[in-house]
């Protein structure tokens, strides 16, 4: 599917690696590992490898909670031992993530020229309010979409359809924004326009299904809806 610019009304967005960087968790792990930016990303990958477990074996519990199980995995794997309390001021890092430089000025272009931004995330809603209210955005959001809602983590195509009929609007008149290769085809899947934001020279999957429009900021998204 190509992008068409003309079809959209709303824009829905991912929440951590495309409003807030998830990279910000290496600063306070790196007051307990030798090696933060290989704990924070094997932390991230497990957490999203949990999820997707989760979704396959029916057994759903919070984003948050996935979290906690993957940081513990993740510090035993590199032989740190923390305890509860250590762990805890650790993943708390997810309710204060920065910004990207670009979120806030591109999302008050879209939402002047008329767009309705949601949010559509694997988040629990208590991160997703922290997120909204860290980032400042909550007078350019019109609603957060939890995974929490249906039970289903993303790229399930469930999360994706609840979405829908929160917005209430035909999926083709919806551009779904995310960073992650792997979040991009659900939307597209369920006949969302997928826009993936490629914010760290990253490589698309292995599948026939590409992106309507590729992106590197918010502002390239506000560009390709005004041409």
């Amino acid at each position: 599917m190509s992008f068409d610019p003309d079809a959209v009304e709303t824009i829905a967005f991912d929440s951590y690696g495309t409003i807030v960087d998830v990279d910000g968790v290496e600063e306070p792990l790196s007051n307990y590992v030798e090696n933060p930016g290989t704990v924070a990303e094997l932390w991230r990958d497990r957490s999203l490898t949990y999820a997707m477990v989760a979704n396959a074996i029916e057994e759903y519990d919070s984003f948050y909670e996935m979290n906690r199980h993957a940081l513990r995995y993740a510090l035993e794997a590199v032989d740190v031992d923390l305890d509860e309390d250590d762990r805890a001021e650790i993943l708390s890092t997810y309710h204060e993530l920065p910004v990207f430089d670009d979120v806030r000025d591109g999302m008050r272009r879209l939402d002047e020229a008329g767009y309705d931004c949601y949010v559509v995330s694997n988040g629990n809603e208590e991160m997703l309010e922290s997120m909204v209210e860290q980032a400042e955005l909550g007078d350019l959001i019109a609603d957060t979409i939890s995974a929490d809602e249906v039970e289903r983590f993303k790229p399930e195509a469930d999360l994706y359809r609840h979405a829908l009929d929160r917005i209430g609007i035909p999926a083709e008149r919806v551009a779904y924004v995310a960073a992650g290769w792997w979040d991009v085809p659900g939307a597209i899947h369920v006949g969302m326009q997928g826009v993936w934001i490629n914010r760290g020279n990253a490589h698309w999957g292995p599948y026939d299904t590409e992106p309507a429009l590729t992106i590197e900021t918010f502002h390239d998204l506000a560009d390709a809806l005004e041409s």
